[in-house]
């Protein structure tokens, strides 16, 4: 197969560390043929990481693209309301794409979108990395395999760390719709394409609850400050700003942590840089005092064709992150918990048995290791290869944007059953 040119449009934390990265890992799949950034930090980081000359860095997604085609591939990992308009152009010019989630926050757009890429018969996968997961698929070959039978019904949890809630969808890009996404698709389309996947079902109906309960300014502590260093009552605050990327275990610069999500305050954090943004940029203010207000709760209800029904809850009020899942079927049932790679298999009949996936793959780093897994999928079918189970077309991966969108509007409109099939058309 043939080694893929690619460009990355985008240097944020997915497209310099968690999609750049592969080349590392597939040298003799990849090459990054051209960069491009707003930020010059970004972009001058990505060059020294990757050797890249200065004349493959461009200043802006436009600059790349007004080259024409330069690549083989583009990933396109800019913010969600620039995912259109960056990757119809890279379509018209003849890229195939690796498209970040969500495909868009606008759902004709989406329908545009998948109409082009079939006009133009280019490839277009979407960034739905859980699929490539050994979890999800060991998850899925127990269903195929009738391991309990029948699924009839799922419980899937999304539990959004604490302090997570806070870095994305308080502070940080993701925290207000109008700007970027409802928190439903942003974060959760992962959950509504897992489980269109694993069930090998089109959603029926769809209905919604949910709102912002926290994260807003009559909730805040008496005397609380406009910014964490200012905060007299901040000691008590688990969303101390100080806490989440100083000092606290496991996100701490200062615990030994210099990835995610410090290196999103600075590109090559280390203490000043990370006080700077504290005490300056957007990680720092009081979290009842943003400008967010995307949800933090909500369940959305699924009726699958075929009667069989689902329940997604997404809520950010949890200390332990990752996603559960439970799944009951007309012989036996299913528990399925990803933070500990562990599912556990509940047969009616028979011995009850558990599968470690933790045994069963070496890589279970970049979400459960689903982005190098992703990556490698898609320079092999850019490459000539055979499609793999888990690969989707664009329309397929809508899907689950279209669950998504059809969720917000039930939760916009009082919980309103939403049909699915008026709602596609």
């Amino acid at each position: 197969m043939k080694k893929v040119r690619v460009a990355i449009i985008g240097l944020g934390n997915r497209g310099l560390h968690a999609y750049a990265a592969c080349v590392k890992l597939y040298p003799e799949k990849m090459e990054i043929a051209a960069a491009a950034d707003i930020s010059p930090e970004r972009l001058e980081l990505t060059r020294k990481l990757y050797g890249l000359p200065e004349s493959a860095c461009y200043p802006s997604a436009e600059a790349l693209l007004e080259r024409g085609k330069i690549a083989d591939a583009a990933f396109i990992c800019t913010q969600d309301r620039q995912h259109f308009a960056h990757a119809s152009r890279a379509l018209e010019l003849g890229y195939d794409l690796l498209l970040e989630k969500p495909i868009s926050p606008e759902v004709e757009e989406c329908r545009r979108l998948v109409e082009l890429a079939e006009k133009l018969g280019r490839r277009v996968s979407v960034c739905h990395v859980l699929r490539y997961t050994p979890f999800y698929g060991e998850l899925k070959r127990l269903i195929d395999e009738g391991a309990v039978g029948d699924v009839v019904n799922v419980q899937h949890v999304e539990n959004v760390i604490y302090w997570h809630q806070a870095h994305s969808f308080v502070r940080g890009n993701w925290r207000n719709s109008g700007e970027s996404s409802p928190m439903i698709l942003q974060k959760c389309c992962h959950d509504t394409d897992l489980l269109v996947w694993l069930l090998g079902r089109r959603a029926a109906k769809v209905s919604s609850f949910g709102g912002l309960y926290e994260f807003r300014p009559e909730r805040a502590p008496e005397g609380a400050a406009l910014r964490c260093v200012d905060c007299p009552v901040r000691r008590d605050c688990p969303y101390d700003a100080e806490k989440i990327y100083l000092t606290n275990p496991g996100t701490g610069l200062l615990r030994g942590n210099t990835g995610w999500p410090v290196d999103v305050l600075a590109p090559e954090p280390d203490e000043p840089s990370i006080r700077r943004a504290i005490e300056e940029g957007p990680y720092g203010r009081c979290v009842y005092r943003c400008d967010n207000d995307v949800c933090d709760h909500q369940v959305v209800n699924i009726e699958l064709e075929g009667g069989v029904t689902a329940q997604l809850t997404m809520c950010a009020f949890t200390k332990r992150g990752g996603r559960d899942t439970v799944l009951m079927g007309t012989k036996g049932q299913i528990i399925a918990n990803l933070s500990e790679q562990m599912i556990h298999v509940l047969p009616y009949s028979g011995e009850n048995y558990d599968v470690d996936v933790r045994k069963l793959a070496h890589d279970l780093s970049g979400h459960a290791g689903g982005d190098t897994r992703l990556v490698e999928d898609f320079l092999d079918i850019v490459s000539g290869a055979p499609e793999s189970p888990r690969t989707t077309t664009l329309a397929q991966s809508a899907e689950s944007h279209y669950i998504a969108f059809a969720a917000e509007l039930s939760r916009l409109q009082g919980g309103r059953a939403v049909d699915m099939r008026e709602f596609r058309e």
